[in-house]
């Protein structure tokens, strides 16, 4: 076995492979970028290596900074994580050539599985049935086109490279799709510098269904099941469970069998995940979508039901050891169910936010997991993906996973910025989840129908008392600005703003003390609420429990965070010159809606647009958004291409028409 194992990666990955070393007694190496330095995953190592600055493609995607890291550390071994150099072919040969074992498959195997039409073909001819198509390399549009009446519709257009949904269209009819190649092309061309297609029939209903596989060195080949990934949102999981509620004993037998021959069919060695597409109305169906050559996201679930450590297996495995368990060893044990914290926003699309972590509260309990690198003070870089943790439960079957995950989530809190735990929490709670009737479409029909909390008489309330507290507690009562007197204290007010924008004034009266009397839970029971306070600065971060939920706030004496049930409240004390950007649609300032980078600007300074124009895209967290003109007028931008930008930062300045032309009436005069 490996005395020392260098991880390329970072997160909450990082600090779990950091975990399994540590239980086998081996040396752990951590790398991270300048944006990580103090990140938990540096801290938990036993070295730690620098690689480069924030972005990815100067640190973590170095591949040379990696392997010179290793080299210096005596790592032995490098283990990939997900993302990043995980399925990256190349770095697995420079492993291979630099005499560094690679924690996972032999590069072949990665070129083969990373290309969709020859990992296809590779998989048909040892009998795993695929989704009808045409998939050949270097086919042209008209030959794509030629084929398309074989394969009927609705049709799927799907870059050979790549992956996440890009390049990817459903075609309904004949008449769409020369239009939907043409896209497809020009955006696989610019996402992954290949612009070879492939079309399949494109399954209605469908649900995403995973196989994961172990397979060493020696010829032995076994699977740990399934997993079921049918809720996504832009192609992207959020919820995965094992086992699925769909299969019954001789599908997954069946299922299980075609994803170690897909295994097989490229002489695998280590942890790999067999996708497939099943038909929700015809469940004994299924057809092979890809194969993932590394550890999965949401591998915890596998874990959990099987009680097989799967970092432990990939580690045995690459120091050239046989598999011990044999198929019959592997038993699935009640029911596990995996939530993705993303730093997000669905009520606004799933923008991206990410900041600091004013403070953050795993859940406990028996039956939960958490794998995270959350923690206070921690900064969430616009730079890499913006899942933050994950929240696993397990239970004797689906329902108590589910309501295990359900309470996990109304006990998480991530102050700071916007997150999709609500989200989360609402969704699991919708019937068709709670009946297990899921499909990939799913998120996206139900979506308009979820409900986001919004602040309300309770919230406004709550934070004026916190922010009293805050402002009261910390002086003398001399000093103190909060209407205190001797006698009754005076009456103070608080006019105050939400995020959203929505105002409320909330008048005061009484003794500063306000966790005493915060309104309470909505059991409705009565009597005081005990909470535990803790002061960094000016800020104190407060903690209210009792016998209903509990929630986390963070407050100052002008503004508070707090969540409950997964929603952030953020709302702040208004002062008579305060204003609100944004509160008219036909604001001419046009504000970034998350941090990120300026991609491009298709207007110059001084352009002139009409309402509806694209002026500027922001990319964050391998998202891309389109600011547009609220008015039609005259540009002026204040960034440019290159730039970071912060959420609510000035982008752009629409000088409205109506003012440019009095402008050039007056100067013509």
């Amino acid at each position: 076995m490996f005395t020392t194992v260098l991880i390329a990666n970072r997160g909450e990955i990082a600090c779990r492979v950091i975990r399994t070393l540590r239980s086998m007694g081996i040396r752990s190496v951590a790398v991270y970028s300048d944006a990580d330095a103090g990140a938990r995953h540096v801290r938990l190592a036993d070295a730690a290596v620098r690689l480069g600055p924030a972005p990815a493609s100067q640190s973590y995607l170095d591949i040379e900074a990696v392997l010179a890291a290793a080299r210096a550390t005596g790592a032995e071994a490098i283990h990939p994580g997900y993302g990043f150099l995980a399925e990256n072919a190349a770095f697995a040969q420079a492993c291979a050539d630099a005499g560094i074992v690679f924690i996972g498959p032999e590069a072949e195997s990665i070129r083969v599985m990373g290309d969709k039409i020859t990992a296809k073909n590779a998989v048909k001819a040892r009998g795993v049935p695929t989704v009808p198509g045409i998939a050949k390399p270097g086919l042209s549009n008209g030959e794509l086109a030629a084929a398309a009446p074989g394969i009927g519709y609705p049709m799927l257009i799907k870059p050979s490279a790549g992956g996440g949904g890009k390049g990817m269209h459903v075609v309904q009819t004949e008449d769409q799709l020369a239009g939907s190649l043409e896209a497809a092309r020009r955006e696989a061309a610019a996402s992954f510098g290949d612009d070879t297609l492939f079309i399949e029939r494109y399954v209605t209903t469908p649900r995403h269904i995973e196989v994961q596989v172990l397979a060493d060195a020696h010829g032995n080949v076994i699977h740990l099941g399934e997993r079921e990934c049918s809720l996504q949102r832009r192609h992207q999981k959020v919820i995965e469970e094992a086992p699925s509620p769909l299969l019954d004993e001789a599908t997954r037998a069946r299922i299980g069998e075609a994803a170690c021959e897909t295994a097989r069919s490229v002489g695998y060695r280590g942890a790999g995940t067999v996708e497939f597409i099943v038909p929700a109305d015809s469940p004994d169906e299924f057809f092979f979508m890809e194969m993932n050559t590394r550890l999965q996201v949401e591998h915890p679930v596998t874990e959990e039901v099987t009680g097989v450590d799967l970092v432990e297996q990939q580690l045995r495995v690459a120091a050239g050891q046989p598999l011990e368990l044999d198929q019959e060893d592997i038993v699935l044990n009640g029911h596990s169910i995996e939530t993705r914290i993303y730093a997000e926003d669905p009520a606004a699309g799933f923008l991206p936010t990410g900041g600091r972590v004013e403070h953050v509260r795993h859940p406990e309990g028996e039956g939960v997991r958490v794998d995270t690198a959350l923690e206070d003070g921690l900064t969430v870089s616009i730079d890499y993906d913006p899942m933050i943790a994950k929240v696993i439960t397990w239970g004797r079957d689906r329902e108590e996973a589910r309501a295990r995950m359900v309470a996990a989530l109304e006990n998480t809190a991530v102050v700071g910025f916007t997150t999709n735990i609500e989200f989360l929490r609402a969704l699991l709670q919708w019937p068709a989840v709670v009946a297990g009737d899921l499909d990939t479409g799913l998120i996206a029909r139900a979506f308009d129908s979820i409900e986001f909390a919004v602040p309300g008489e309770r919230e406004f309330r709550e934070a004026a008392l916190l922010m009293d507290a805050a402002r009261g507690s910390s002086a003398a009562p001399w000093q103190r600005r909060d209407g205190w007197r001797l006698g009754a204290p005076a009456p103070r007010r608080f006019p105050l703003v939400a995020a959203d924008g929505t105002r409320r004034t909330v008048l005061l009266t009484g003794t500063v003390d306000a966790p005493a009397v915060l309104p309470a839970p909505d059991d409705g029971r009565s009597g005081a609420l005990p909470a535990l306070v803790k002061r960094r600065g000016q800020d104190v971060t407060v903690t209210i429990g009792g016998v209903g939920r509990s929630f986390t706030a963070v407050v100052g004496p002008e503004g508070v965070q707090f969540t409950r049930l997964g929603a952030l409240f953020d709302i702040r004390r208004v002062h008579a010159d305060h204003s609100i950007q944004g509160e008219a649609e036909s604001n001419p300032t046009l504000t970034s809606p998350m941090p990120g980078t300026v991609l491009v600007t298709p207007v110059a300074d001084g352009d002139v647009v009409a309402e509806g124009d694209a002026v500027i895209v922001v990319e964050a967290m391998k998202m891309e958004h389109v600011i547009r003109s609220t008015v039609a007028g005259t540009v002026a931008l204040h960034a440019s291409v290159g730039d970071a930008v912060s959420r609510g930062q000035a982008l752009a300045v629409i000088t409205p028409e109506e003012n440019a032309s009095t402008d050039d009436e007056e100067g013509a005069a």
